[in-house]
């Protein structure tokens, strides 16, 4: 498994947090930047490039964070074969991975703590998707509108 990070100049400071805590916990992990804060950058060069490695790998996942968390979700779900999920605590986290296979955590810095935001990655990575039928068929339907779609 790889883990992609993102974030702009509103979730920085969180995605340095997080990247200390994958490396403490032997996750293999790409910092796609910013590599710096950079007060006017803007989310999309940040979202568009870990979706992108996210889509093309079934192994991956992503952890995207901006001030809200909004609008680097809603660039990360523009790419076929991403679903990204915003999420605000351990439960919305483990309900992304495991109703909605997300790939790609979408975290709203402003709003979290360190420690919450933490504990919700680490969630995150270790749910699985469950098998339930009900699950099944709707991502199956999900998959459908994206090939509708491309």
């Amino acid at each position: 498994m790889k883990i992609y990070l993102g974030a702009d100049h509103g979730g920085f400071k969180l995605k340095e947090e997080i990247k200390k805590w994958l490396a403490a916990n032997n996750f293999e992990y790409e910092d796609l930047g910013a590599h710096s804060v950079v007060a006017d950058d803007d989310y999309p060069d940040y979202a568009y490039p870990v979706a992108k490695k996210v889509a093309a790998s079934s192994e991956s996942f992503g952890i995207l964070a901006c001030r809200s968390g909004q609008g680097e979700c809603i660039v990360a779900n523009k790419v076929t074969g991403v679903r990204g999920a915003l999420a605000w605590n351990t439960r919305t986290a483990f309900s992304a991975r495991n109703d909605d296979n997300a790939n790609i955590l979408c975290l709203p810095a402003d709003y979290l703590t360190s420690e919450t935001a933490l504990a919700m990655v680490k969630t995150f990575l270790q749910t699985k998707f469950s098998p339930e039928e009900r699950f099944t068929r709707r991502l199956n339907k999900v998959n459908q509108i994206d090939h509708q779609l491309n």
